[in-house]
């Protein structure tokens, strides 16, 4: 992609994009390739949409949120470049665990909470909250993936289509309704419902089945799949999915303050308890808030869109085809004369009776239940109970016949006329101070609603002078915040214009400024090795020098800026200087020169000269000159050596006689011997005889001229 980005592997498919493994060859390091399909990147205002959800997303740093790092357009092909997590995801935790215990599935959904609540707080909803989307690194970090995505996909369908894995989805997308942060609280709860109990709370034969259910249906107790489970786990769950969003917490900053409050007053009995096998193996019968026997028609409005992963209708979103086993809901057939819930009720036109059995077995059923005599008022035999239900009719009834015993049959004192009317007055004058009492307490009083203030990036003071204006209380607490500067408010909770009761309190959170970490050292290792760190830490990497360094191998990190140990903010970029190895030195030419400049001259360079113990013959270069080097040439590291080799100066060569002799047999042969010959000619050399030579029987340097006069 744009010739940065080296595929490696495929990862994973899904609906909207394909996931592969790649390299960024520009930073060196391993990210995650999303790659949407071509009916998603042939839609230019869809691509206009992703560009503007990824630029808000890059945005979102935090540690438990999966980072964003790059979006384009390679061709035909749009690709998000995310950060890449070496681990496996909670589905694959699920799916081989089963059930948790309280204390790990509680420990698990507290950093998806976080990251959630810290997207919320910046305006972001992720709307496909799922064990799918929960990475855990093998270093056991958490973290949530795939912010910005499901929004530009949302926006760039139709207003049917459904978008995010139906087990999850809250009622309001089912119904195609406007999400909001406590959407995704609601998928959070369905997910840890599914981690303390092994499956999840409403299944069917088809997935408008389960979608249904979100709607009409009530999330029941983990407890009634795992014996024994706290209280205050199972109202976690229930206050996460209830189906009203007006009853689940406002964000995912709600949630953890609750969530973390009901982590520190468990026992470890209650955190530690061991789901049993039933619930993990799934062969218990969860309780169905929602007859699961016939599903009916949609409810109004369109129906989610749930096309095949092959479709080529480029206006839905495409996701892959979920198969849901037949053996999860089997078909019931429910007795005559019993109420069905609302997802049992007869087609149009069809009769009660076409909804009996047939056969034998149905006769004797229509024998048995078949309505009395027209003079005779039918009513439809009482439902069936079960024990427990039963036992608490009982109960009832019992205090009932307790109530109708005490109770005379008639009063034996009629009382006066006139002290009833007084009393009756009475009564309607206190009915009415209560009333204006209570019109008072709700209309202008404590109990009055009012909107919250907007006290973002004011100081405590004056954000808590405008709450008490506007008749609030309020409490502060202290928040990391890397945008606000330290001492001024964040934000608060409830958020800025939430209309609340004056009586509820109102809380402030107030920025510490940012949330600083050390930096590790990095000094003394390899590049690789400070990137590694700088990744591990949560930091960027700065420009990266390179330098001569004679002790530290060329690779090697020098120095960093800002140093180890400096506290800094997430994301920091960091410079490094990194060792190029010994500076390389030129080799000087040193031939022909004397030898003490020779060795004088290497020695300036940084180099060590080396003479030879041995001496040669030069023709050419005079005795105690350099005759040659090693090297001779190229490039050396400081305290390199080159070998210098001396001159003796032309070896003396005795130059024989050859007057008398042929002129060309005398210059071979004094050529032979290392002369060079000058030939002068008497008379045109007729003859060609040497009459005269010079010099001749003496010593001469190898190399002289010899003079031969020829006639």
């Amino acid at each position: 992609m744009d010739n940065r980005y080296a595929v490696r592997s495929k990862l994973a498919r899904g609906g909207m994009s394909t996931v592969y493994l790649a390299t960024d060859q520009r930073l060196e390091r391993d990210v995650a390739l999303k790659v949407l399909h071509p009916h998603l990147s042939a839609d230019d205002n869809f691509l206009g949409r992703l560009g503007r959800e990824a630029k808000a997303a890059a945005r979102l740093s935090h540690p438990h949120v999966v980072g964003v790092l790059d979006q384009g357009n390679d061709g035909p092909t749009a690709y998000l470049v995310m950060e890449y997590i070496k681990g496996h995801t909670l589905r694959d935790l699920i799916n081989e665990k089963g059930a948790l215990p309280p204390r790990l599935a509680l420990a698990l959904i507290d950093p998806v909470a976080e990251g959630l609540g810290a997207a919320h707080a910046a305006g972001f909803i992720h709307r496909d909250v799922k064990p799918e989307n929960v990475l855990i690194s093998d270093d056991g970090r958490i973290k949530i993936g795939d912010f910005g995505l499901a929004r530009a996909v949302t926006t760039a369908t139709s207003t049917g289509a459904l978008i995010g894995t139906v087990a999850y989805l809250s009622p309001e997308l089912v119904l195609g309704r406007a999400a909001d942060a406590r959407s995704d609280i609601y998928s959070l709860g369905i997910m840890l419902y599914e981690m303390l109990t092994g499956r999840q709370p409403f299944d069917g034969e088809v997935p408008i089945q389960v979608a249904y259910q979100h709607v009409h249906g009530t999330v029941g107790p983990p407890s009634a799949l795992v014996p024994g489970l706290a209280a205050e786990v199972d109202e976690l769950v229930q206050w996460c999915t209830a189906s009203d969003p007006e009853n689940r917490p406002v964000d995912g900053n709600a949630l953890l303050q609750e969530l973390r409050h009901i982590r520190t007053h468990l026992t470890d009995a209650e955190l530690d308890l061991r789901p049993p096998a039933a619930a993990a193996g799934g062969t218990v019968t969860a309780p169905q808030q929602v007859a699961p026997v016939r599903i009916p028609s949609p409810p109004p409005g369109p129906p989610p869109s749930r096309e095949p992963a092959g479709s080529n209708n480029t206006g839905h979103v495409q996701h892959p085809t979920e198969v849901i086993g037949r053996t999860n809901n089997p078909t019931t057939v429910m007795p005559y004369g019993q109420t069905p819930g609302p997802a049992y009720q007869p087609s149009p036109g069809q009769s009660r009776a076409a909804m009996q059995p047939s056969g034998p077995a149905a006769g004797a059923a229509r024998r048995t239940l078949s309505p009395p005599d027209d003079d005779q008022a039918w009513a439809p035999p009482p439902p069936v109970l079960g024990k427990r239900a039963q036992r608490k009719a009982d109960r009832e009834d019992e205090k009932a016949r307790a109530r109708a015993a005490a109770t005379p049959a008639r009063t034996l004192r009629e009382g006066n006329p006139r002290r009833r009317g007084v009393l009756w007055v009475i009564i309607l004058v206190v009915a009415a101070l209560l009333a204006t009492g209570a019109g008072w307490f709700f209309g202008m009083g404590p109990g009055a609603a009012a909107s919250i203030p907007s006290v973002a990036n004011k100081t405590v003071a004056q954000a808590q002078q405008l709450l008490s204006d506007a008749g609030f209380r309020s409490t502060t607490r202290d928040v990391f915040d890397d945008d606000v500067p330290s001492g001024l408010v964040v934000g608060s909770e409830p958020a800025e214009g939430a209309e609340i009761r004056k009586f509820q309190p109102v809380a402030l959170y107030v920025s510490k400024g940012p949330q600083l970490f050390p930096l590790p050292v990095l000094a003394g290792g390899t590049l690789e090795e400070a990137k590694n760190g700088l990744n591990a830490a949560d930091m960027a990497l700065g420009p990266v020098t390179e330098q001569f360094d004679e002790q530290a191998p060329a690779g090697t990190v020098l120095s960093q800026d800002p140093a180890a140990g400096t506290d800094v903010r997430r994301g920091t970029p960091v410079s490094l200087v990194v060792s190029k190895g010994p500076e390389p030195i030129p080799v000087p030419l040193v031939v022909g020169q004397d030898q003490d400049d020779a060795v004088d001259a290497i020695t300036a360079a940084g180099l060590r000269a080396d003479v030879a113990g041995e001496e040669v013959f030069s023709r050419d270069i005079p005795k105690g000159a350099v005759v040659s080097q090693a090297p001779a040439e190229g490039t050396l590291t400081r305290g390199g050596t080159v070998t210098l080799t001396i001159s003796k100066g032309p070896r003396m060569v005795e130059v024989p006689s050859y007057i008398g002799k042929q002129a060309k047999e005398a210059e071979q042969a004094l050529r032979q011997l290392g002369f060079d010959v000058k030939v002068n000619n008497i008379l045109g050399g007729f003859f060609g005889t040497v009459r005269d030579q010079d010099p001749v029987n003496k010593e001469v340097p190898e190399g002289s001229v010899i003079t031969l006069t020829v006639v």
